[in-house]
């Protein structure tokens, strides 16, 4: 088979335009205030009203002290518009994420096999179940993901590295249940990257950077035993296998099935057009996904179900990673890892990613421009209204409003775009008990005397 060569630019422009493409969106993100979605709005409530971190959940704590403490300093301040502390908060979920994959881009872009595994990670794992960015799994999974490059592309500055390795650990050791199972890996990549050191120092901050990682482990552990009988748990367990109704998620995850498949029955099928012409309707369908519903109704984009996918989706980051460790650590391995080696398919898939995530960027711009109009159409009521509006009395459910509907969550979201906070909110008929909040306080109705959302 004649081996495709496929004109195009570098992968370190790839990386770098990559880059450029996370920040932009995390500042179109910023602006339209998308940390507010679903559970974002009452951690923000809470934060304010009782003025201290609303780290309610001792497992994740000290990824919502970082991202927390910019909105209790500016209110320790005295600013008192909901709508730039919203703003502080969406910037603080958003930059960290991005600022941990945009190093994770910087360390491997010489190396395009590992730069192509970055960027399907930030295609398929972070795109696709970031709308739901106040999850404490965003910052994990991107440490994570950070730890690793670093890990496996230490060089002469070993020290600096293992000090960044072992604050990347600190940080996820109370981080997200996912650890479980993602902190051994990391912590084994680490201790197999920094024995080798001649340096004592270096040799001593990986050992504690590996500590920390299995630290995290026995955290979630005890996590999971602890809360296992609860009823929110038991329904996400229930939910765990709904991935696939993300389309963000289950679009590009099948074109990455078929190459994966097809490579590992031929491997000589990667050097030719095979993977091109998938990963290129692949990318088409995801560009095209908003659009969807106009020709079939059920087929839309639904920004809750990102928090349905983030299970499989550590899942599949966990694979990635085992990925680039086995292709930097071992060179005895299956055809199709010598496949993947060779310079031409290599710099193919990074260009072919790269175009991924331009594509995985365009449903997410979509419904940021949506949710933005959300906002402004709950902020008119509440500023327009009295008392308690029923949401079951507004056109709250109906296209696109509907995407955007999570009811426990509706009073602390009406309090926080409302220019007067507690003139009125918007509450839905429920009883608390077939779709509990995370914790009862989500569902009371929120004062916030003093604030208010000044445009």
């Amino acid at each position: 088979m004649a081996r495709l060569k496929v004109p195009g630019m570098s992968p370190v422009a790839v990386a770098r335009g990559v880059a450029v493409i996370l920040w932009a969106l995390a500042l179109h993100n910023t602006l339209a205030c998308r940390g507010l979605f679903w559970d974002g709005s009452s951690f923000l409530v809470n934060l304010l009203e009782h003025g201290h971190f609303h780290d309610f959940y001792a497992a994740r704590a000290h990824v919502d002290w970082v991202t927390q403490a910019p909105v209790l300093l500016l209110a320790r301040l005295g600013v008192r518009d909901t709508e730039l502390l919203a703003m502080a908060q969406s910037a603080a979920l958003f930059a960290l994420p991005t600022a941990f994959y945009h190093l994770a881009l910087a360390r491997v872009r010489r190396d395009p096999v590992l730069l192509a595994a970055v960027l399907a990670i930030i295609a398929v794992v972070f795109l696709p179940t970031s709308f739901f960015i106040i999850g404490e799994y965003n910052v994990a999974f991107a440490c994570i993901t950070a730890a690793m490059a670093v890990a496996l592309t230490i060089g002469e500055s070993s020290r600096r590295d293992a000090a960044l390795l072992l604050a990347f650990g600190l940080l996820c050791l109370r981080s997200y249940e996912a650890m479980i199972y993602l902190g051994p890996l990391v912590a084994s990549a680490i201790l197999w990257s920094t024995r080798r050191s001649g340096d004592r120092l270096t040799r001593l901050l990986g050992a504690l950077a590996t500590l920390a990682f299995i630290g995290a482990a026995v955290v979630s552990a005890v996590t999971i035993v602890d809360y296992w009988d609860h009823p929110h748990f038991m329904k996400v367990r229930s939910t765990s296998v709904d991935f696939w109704q993300n389309m963000q998620f289950s679009i590009p995850l099948a074109g990455f099935l078929i190459c994966a498949i097809a490579g590992l029955r031929r491997p000589a099928w990667l050097e030719g057009r095979g993977p091109l012409v998938v990963m290129g309707v692949i990318a088409l369908l995801l560009t095209l996904s908003p659009w969807w519903r106009l020709v079939h109704g059920p087929s839309i984009l639904y920004p809750p179900s990102h928090y349905v996918a983030r299970q499989a989706a550590g899942v599949l980051l966990a694979a990635f990673l085992v990925g680039m460790w086995l292709q930097v650590a071992r060179r005895d391995l299956p055809q199709v890892f010598a496949v993947v080696r060779q310079p031409e398919v290599a710099r193919r898939m990074v260009l072919l990613l790269g175009a991924l995530t331009v594509a995985g960027a365009v449903p997410d711009i979509v419904l940021t421009r949506l949710w933005s109009g959300y906002v402004e159409r709950l902020r008119v009521v509440v500023d327009g209204s009295k008392g308690m509006v029923r949401a079951e009395t507004l056109p709250l459910h109906d296209w696109p409003n509907k995407l955007f509907f999570q009811d426990w969550s509706y009073p602390a979201l009406s309090a926080v775009v409302s220019r007067s906070p507690g003139q009125s909110y918007v509450v839905s008929d429920q009883d608390y008990l077939s779709n509990p909040p995370f914790e009862p306080a989500c569902g009371l109705l929120p004062k916030l005397k003093g604030y208010g959302w000044r445009g």
